[in-house]
């Protein structure tokens, strides 16, 4: 008789896509048994391959598990998934919310499980989805200070470090923070990149000397490789998507009146890159938005 195997624990995830679909894949690996879901069969069907019980809707990922990570795209996702499981009766889940969103959104989902008896963490990221692959993350936790304690061997398995940094909601605006720094140093990555290349040298030499010097930051080190290649089709973070995130930064921004004048500079260049038909492609891709700008050619490999 073969005995049963023997996990860490049970954990649900939401959402299986660039990132959630990592986060599962990463705690199944690290010996945890992951129930998921996610809308898209390609992404069921992935995440099975790598370990993971596919559940047939959120409500039974909840069922199942009595701690549910969600890595939605959109609020209105995040908000729907509180109220069905919020309706199923179920006994208390603990509910980690991993995306970027306005605060009032991850509120409201909080009001509407905590109507139910259940409990919800505001509980961003740090790191893209190249990262994620690695488990190379930064959790940003907020809310129940005992209940992040009590998961953070579940964290460890999937991410670099949690930190717990207070009240539920405070999650999100060091996100938003981390975020402003990246989409800048994105397009100045890029920017300087352009200026090399255009002044004629190679593209990795460039790479090659920055990354050792002053003008380094870890988004160069991150985005910089696809734009020595000039290939964006592998996306960590798809530009669509990234421009939620910077629409839910500018308006908190605006929200409690802070300039942010060089995050406002970088908007354009990724406004442009979607209407240049590169939506779906890494963030990375606005180098080639600016080299298209600077009139810069490549010389063939």
């Amino acid at each position: 008789m073969v005995a049963a195997k023997k996990y860490k624990g049970t954990v649900g995830v939401i959402g299986l896509g660039i990132m959630g679909g990592a986060f599962a894949k990463n705690l199944a690996a690290a010996g945890w048994r992951v129930i998921g879901y996610d809308i898209s069969a390609a992404r069921r069907r992935e995440a099975a391959r790598a370990g993971v019980e596919i559940a047939r809707n959120g409500v039974d990922v909840a069922a199942a598990a009595p701690v549910v990570l969600t890595s939605l795209p959109k609020p209105q996702a995040l908000v729907d998934t509180a109220r069905a499981i919020a309706a199923a009766k179920l006994p208390r889940k603990t509910l980690v919310e991993m995306g970027t969103f306005k605060i009032a959104d991850k509120e409201k989902a909080a009001r509407v499980l905590a109507k139910a008896g259940h409990a919800m963490l505001d509980c961003p990221v740090s790191g893209t989805g190249s990262q994620a692959a690695v488990g190379d993350l930064i959790f940003y936790a907020s809310g129940n200070s005992s209940l992040i304690k009590r998961l953070r061997p579940m964290f460890k398995a999937f991410g670099r470090e949690v930190y717990d940094v207070g009240a539920f909601g405070n999650g999100s605006k060091i996100k938003y923070v981390a975020n402003l720094l990246v989409a800048i140093n994105n397009v100045a990555s890029a920017e300087a990149m352009v200026l090399g290349m255009k002044a004629g040298l190679p593209p990795q030499l460039i790479f090659d000397l920055i990354t050792p010097g002053a003008g380094n930051s870890r988004v160069f080190e991150l985005r910089v490789p696809m734009m020595v290649k000039g290939d964006y089709k592998d996306a960590t973070m798809k530009i669509d998507v990234w421009d939620k995130d910077m629409q839910v930064i500018g308006d908190y921004a605006r929200k409690i009146k802070v300039p942010t004048p060089m995050f406002d500079a970088s908007k354009p260049v990724y406004i442009k890159a979607m209407k240049s038909g590169l939506g779906a492609f890494d963030t990375a891709a606005v180098c080639a938005v600016l080299e298209k700008q600077a009139k810069l050619k490549r010389k063939k490999r």
